[in-house]
């Protein structure tokens, strides 16, 4: 027995018992944006436990939903082969992970950009970084300086994340993943483990932000090292919802036909 919403002279018929309930948690004005700007059920519930868990506004579920938040989410689980209905099954979900794909938009960066300009747009716009990266995460500080041998070293930007109990390291990079920016986190996350991790931390994160990658590079780099650091990249500009919907189905598909051998 499914529930019927009436929202702006559109009428919603929500089957899902799950579905129906998590809607009433919600504010109203979420509840609108949720049920005419999403498509599948599995969408639905993702957005609406996202809302519940970090308290979003209308302004902040709104550019969720625009980023395509979802579907980055869905692309990023390492492996690229995992179900949607063992996705949204899992105890902690929807618990942010570490995004194959960032979007920074909001930087507003001129076409000429150095290291130092991006990390000083995302220090200017902490608030809208911290919502694309994840609730979970407080920041420490920029430039942050571990000394090793006697020299400085600087980290560009150090967070912490409460969901994970770890320091986590941002690496920022204006041009394609290289491999040697691997060893360089490995020396930092080292570093941060002995110096600064408390006893009841788990061990340092480090995520390497790069404006591209190449997959097969990024995939050669990590094959030999055990190392917990993640490669993302970064968009300027928001990416195409239709690319990243047919993205997401190319992979289900497989994995559905894989599921049937």
């Amino acid at each position: 027995m499914g529930l019927r919403y009436c929202l702006n002279g559109k009428s919603y018929k929500i089957n899902n018992e799950i579905v129906s309930t998590l809607l009433t948690q919600l504010s109203w004005s979420n509840n609108v944006i949720i049920l005419s700007s999403t498509h599948s059920m599995e969408e639905k519930e993702f957005y609406i436990r996202m809302c519940i868990k970090n308290n979003y506004s209308a302004r902040e579920l709104n550019r969720q939903i625009a980023s395509g938040y979802f579907h980055r989410y869905m692309l990023s689980d390492g492996k690229a082969n995992q179900s949607l209905i063992k996705t949204v099954g899992e105890e902690d979900y929807p618990n942010t992970r570490i995004l194959d794909t960032y979007s920074l938009e909001f930087l507003d960066l001129p076409n000429n950009y150095s290291e130092k300009d991006l990390k000083k747009a995302i220090i200017s716009n902490m608030k809208d970084f911290i919502l694309e990266i994840g609730k979970d995460f407080t920041f420490v500080g920029e430039e942050y300086r571990v000394q090793v041998g006697g020299q400085d070293f600087f980290i560009d930007l150090l967070f912490y994340n409460r969901a994970l109990s770890c320091l986590v390291a941002f690496e920022l990079k204006i041009g394609d993943f290289m491999p040697e920016y691997v060893s360089k986190m490995d020396f930092y996350l080292e570093a941060l483990d002995r110096q600064e991790k408390k006893e009841n931390e788990n061990p340092s994160v480090g995520i390497i932000l790069c404006s591209g990658k190449n997959e097969q590079v990024v995939e050669y780099a990590m094959s030999r090292t055990m190392s917990p650091t993640m490669v993302s990249q970064y968009t300027l500009k928001l990416i195409d919802k239709k690319l990243l919907e047919n993205k997401l189905k190319e992979i289900s598909d497989m994995v559905e036909e894989n599921n049937k051998k």
